[in-house]
């Protein structure tokens, strides 16, 4: 009999408040008083939404079918319910706050998307990518309109430019230049790792202007301001440089076709330095005062803000005095007037006096990303930082307007934040308690405590850089071993640090394990010994007083030297043995009672990082540095066998601590390749791979019932992953991992297979084939099989049924008869319109140009019955761009096209007299509405009289009193 396996799968994540893999939003919907706002946030493959005041966690945003990294982030201008976020596999999902659903998917990208940005309207959305390209996305026929090439390296920035309609004079009376929003599609802004900037026209779509935006390198970064006056662009050496946008000229030219080449709509106003020589990440203009943010990959984020004009004139008259002393000095006072003129217009100031550093803000954590948090009545500055290490936090920033003397420097406060949901720096090691409901974690600089069921953080302490943690019998008390060579107790109770021993004189203690009896605890260090340390009550004095209180100690009791550092250490759990792996590759095994040395294991070849113990003692696994994990007999120290386990260094291995559905043997091993794998010593087979973290996984716990198992990572995240009912075989699981590989490698096949005339043009389709475009190509291909054989058979039988009026209906293919004996036509459009938005032009580029007639046949059924007109317009016209050369030289072809175009023409013009119908009749109903509306004239002048009484009213008070 085959034997069967139980599946582990993820149950919950937690520990993540921001990842430093993607930008934050701020968002300030909730209208209620209670909430400061929401800050949207990535946090690995989820997006996370956190009430800044409360430190809560209102929303999670996760998709079952996606483990992409998170990248980009962006909220609609229009739908502040609306959000767009781009992951690291270059999909695009849209995202419904409200319902915390994902609406629509978009697959355009080859690579990760970098920035994304919605224009004014809210109905397109434009994506850059590190494969270098821009896509444009229509978000109501929710389909890629095209594909923006110019830049040679990722996308750093991007931003609508949709100009305001002009108005223009004609014959001295004012009238509006014929700019409705169908005529023109507005512009694009975009900047590139490549250093260059580009001003895209997406009517024509092409590249219009290109400038180099730093001279120095890449340009990282692009902030517009929300006039869109202008426009701000940072690099590398603390480098900004402040373009000036025409945007009048802009607007204008949408209307002329002959524009001359000369035209610059985009020039350089100037350069300026940030007090930091790092590379820039983000500059963000405040969208309602003159402020903008800008902030590289170091503590701190930079205020700047715009001078108001008069500044700027006070600063050029300063100049001008200060000019005119020196040249008087130099006795050259005839030429000055002559020199200056002009020195007074504001457009000829230098961007220095234009652009003045307000405040630099400290962070406590290295800066990722930033947004301004604007809400409803406040009128403070406030920004929002999303930092590297975990955290999020809300600074109060003091205004130009809000100082009292002209003396006075800008001031910053740190107003809330949220921290306690995670660890700042990476989880070492995970303990959980012995009824599995409590888990301890342990970081450099804190140790925390969680509630396994609800995911919420009971209590943190502070301690120094731990690297290994056991809760002790009782779950009353954590020991945590330190990098500076102390032991901690640690009481959860009431929060506070009992004791701490200086266990291994200042040298790391790598290992730690509590003896199965619970009565004492075993360290070990790199100072090449074990040390083994009993619990004692002691009664301890009270300062002052003459009274004691029992206080628990730890008291060394035995040593165990050895020839080189220890990284692990672990009892058999009939408590006999003790095994102790070494820096050099080697691991003893001892004798608990009298520490002699029980056997030697050689075998690997670099340091054994891991090791444990099975249930009845007979097993040992060690997990090395050299990525293979080996099994060993404890009866005569025999290697069973070698695994090839993973692809990086094995950081953790662990047995299931018990056999009661004979899982006894099976053991977990976590790497720094990111996987978990599920392995059964008995057989030296792997029964699941576990994938899900982002980082190198440091620690793995098994809860002591076995049924589920808790992992941290350097992605921040605390994962549980539980046991299911759904079983596993072997065979099945190795079949599923080849046919994974199989279709990475056949899109990744068939995107290198791009077209040849898109290669070397701007514009391209906005199309990239996934294995769910595949799979609905061969769906719809099918379809057309199925649909035009049962027409053939219908229309035979149809033929047969002239001469012989009593024939028996046909035989037709049982999936019609079960689907309720429809039509060909009917079961194709169905199988066409299953298929989602975004995925239909590439599903019908799968099919062969063989089966372009038979799709033919049914769309002109459709186009004869009037069967879902948009979608069929749709099809045809993609088809006919796409295989035009083809279809043209096709003689039967032009026949169906023409049959199609009558009958097509005569839908059309159907619904077309409908809606004009309908239309009219509305008009009708709207005056019939109007007439019968009462009209209330009001006198214009009832309001001024009013106010006039009310201030009579009131100095009559005043004078009273």
């Amino acid at each position: 009999m085959v034997k069967s396996y139980l599946k582990f799968e993820p149950s919950k994540s937690f520990g993540v408040v921001a990842s430093s893999s993607s930008n934050i939003v701020w968002s300030s919907k909730d209208k209620s008083k209670s909430s400061a706002g929401q800050a949207v946030v990535a946090a690995n493959e989820e997006v996370l939404v956190w009430d800044i005041k409360k430190g809560e966690l209102l929303s999670r945003w996760k998709d079952e079918n996606n483990r992409a990294l998170v990248t980009a982030i962006a909220q609609s201008k229009t739908d502040p319910d609306l959000f767009a976020v781009g992951y690291e596999n270059g999909s695009i999902r849209l995202w419904d706050s409200k319902i915390a659903t994902s609406v629509v998917g978009f697959n355009g990208h080859k690579s990760a998307v970098t920035i994304l940005a919605f224009d004014k309207t809210g109905v397109r959305l434009a994506s850059g990518s590190k494969d270098t390209d821009v896509i444009v996305w229509d978000l109501v026929a929710e389909v890629g309109q095209y594909k923006l090439r110019g830049h040679e390296d990722q996308i750093t920035g991007l931003k609508f430019v949709e100009p305001e309609p002009v108005v223009a004079e004609e014959d001295g009376e004012q009238a509006l230049m014929a700019v409705d929003n169908e005529g023109t599609e507005g512009f694009l802004l975009t900047t590139g790792k490549d250093s260059l900037i580009k001003l895209w026209d997406l009517s024509s779509r092409h590249c219009i202007e290109t400038h180099v935006a730093q001279s120095n390198g890449e340009c990282w970064a692009l902030g517009v301001s929300p006039d869109l006056s202008g426009c701000v662009t940072a690099g590398n050496d603390g480098e900004m440089k402040v373009w000036a946008l025409d945007v009048a000229a802009l607007a204008a030219s949408a209307q002329r076709v002959d524009l001359s080449q000369s035209v610059n709509f985009l020039y350089d106003r100037g350069t300026l330095h940030r007090s930091s020589k790092e590379r820039a990440v983000e500059v963000i203009f405040h969208p309602r005062r003159d402020y903008f943010a800008v902030h590289g990959v170091e503590k701190n984020v930079e205020i700047w803000r715009i001078r108001t004009e008069s500044e700027v004139k006070k600063s050029l008259a300063r100049k001008k005095k200060r000019r005119k002393e020196k040249l008087a000095k130099d006795k050259k006072g005839a030429d000055v007037d002559m020199e200056d003129e002009g020195a007074d217009d504001i457009t000829k100031a230098e961007i220095s006096d234009v652009f003045a550093q307000h405040v630099i803000v400290r962070t406590t954590g290295k800066v990722r990303s930033v947004d301004w948090a604007i809400q409803q009545g406040s009128k403070d500055l406030q920004l929002l930082v999303g930092s590297t290490n975990n955290l999020l936090e809300l600074y109060t920033i003091v205004g130009k307007d809000k100082l009292k003397a002209k003396s006075d420097v800008p001031d910053y406060n740190k107003a809330l934040g949220v921290d306690l949901p995670g660890h700042r720096t990476d989880i070492r090691s995970l303990s959980l308690s012995s009824d599995d409901k409590m888990l301890a974690s342990a970081a450099n600089g804190s140790l925390k405590i969680w509630n396994v069921k609800t995911q919420a953080c009971i209590r943190t302490f502070e301690c120094g850089y731990a690297l290994c943690c056991a809760f002790l019998p009782g779950d009353k008390v954590v020991v945590v071993g330190t990098k500076e060579g102390e032991l901690q107790l640690y009481d959860v109770a009431s929060a506070a640090l009992l004791e701490s021993v200086n266990a291994h004189e200042g040298h790391a203690i790598w290992a730690l394990q509590v003896h199965p009896d619970g009565k004492s605890v075993v360290s070990g260090g790199a100072d090449k010994t074990a040390k083994f340390w009993d619990f004692k009550i002691v009664q301890e004095q009270v300062l002052g007083t003459t009274r004691t209180t029992p206080k628990l100690k730890l008291v060394q009791s035995r040593i165990l030297k050895v020839s080189d550092d220890i990284l692990s250490l672990k009892f058999s759990p009939d408590s006999k043995l003790l095994a102790v792996s070494l820096l050099d590759s080697t691991v003893k095994v001892f004798f608990v009672d009298t520490l002699k040395l029980y056997l030697n294991l050689y075998g690997h070849k670099l340091p054994v990082l891991s090791m444990d113990i099975s249930y009845d003692s007979k097993l040992i696994i060690t997990s090395s540095a050299d990525k293979n994990i080996r099994i060993w007999g404890l009866d005569f120290g025999d290697c069973h066998k070698a695994l090839f386990g993973h692809q990086d260094s094995i950081l953790q291995v662990a047995f299931i601590p018990h056999n009661s559905e004979g899982n006894g043997h099976h053991f977990f091993s976590a790497s720094k390749d990111r996987t978990i794998k599920y392995w059964d010593a008995d057989k030296f087979e792997q029964i699941q791979r576990i994938d899900g973290h982002h980082g190198e996984i440091w620690a793995l716990a098994i809860s002591h019932a076995g049924n589920f198992l808790v992992s941290a990572s350097h992605d921040k995240s605390i994962r549980v992953w539980e046991e299911t009912d759904e079983q596993i075989f072997l065979e099945e699981e190795r079949e599923k991992e080849l046919e994974e590989l199989y279709e990475s490698t056949l899109t990744t096949s068939l995107e290198q297979d791009a077209d040849a005339q898109d290669e070397n043009r701007e514009v391209a389709a906005a199309s990239k084939q996934t294995v769910e475009t595949l799979m609905a190509g061969e769906r719809i291909a099918e379809a057309l099989e199925l649909g035009l054989a049962d027409l053939n058979v219908v229309k035979e039988w149809e033929v047969a049924k002239a001469s012989n009026p009593n024939l028996a209906p046909p035989q037709r293919n049982p999936i019609f008869i079960a689907l309720g004996n429809i039509t060909a036509e009917q079961y194709v459009m169905n199988t066409l319109s299953k298929i989602k938005a975004s995925a239909l032009h590439d599903a019908l580029l799968v099919l062969p140009f063989a089966s372009v007639p038979m799709l033919f046949t049914f769309l002109n059924l459709f186009a004869l019955r009037s069967m879902n007109i948009p979608l069929t317009c749709r099809i045809l016209f993609f088809m006919l761009k796409t295989h035009h050369r083809q279809i043209v030289s096709s003689r039967t072809m032009r026949g169906m096209l023409d049959g199609i175009r009558v009958n097509l023409r005569g839908a059309l013009r159907k619904q077309k007299d409908e809606m004009g119908y309908n239309i009219a009749a509305l008009r009708v109903v709207g005056m019939q509405i109007e007439e019968r509306s009462v009209k209330g004239f009001v006198d214009e002048k009832w309001e001024e009289e009013e106010a006039q009484k009310r201030e009579v009213r009131k100095r009559a008070f005043a004078s009273l009193s």
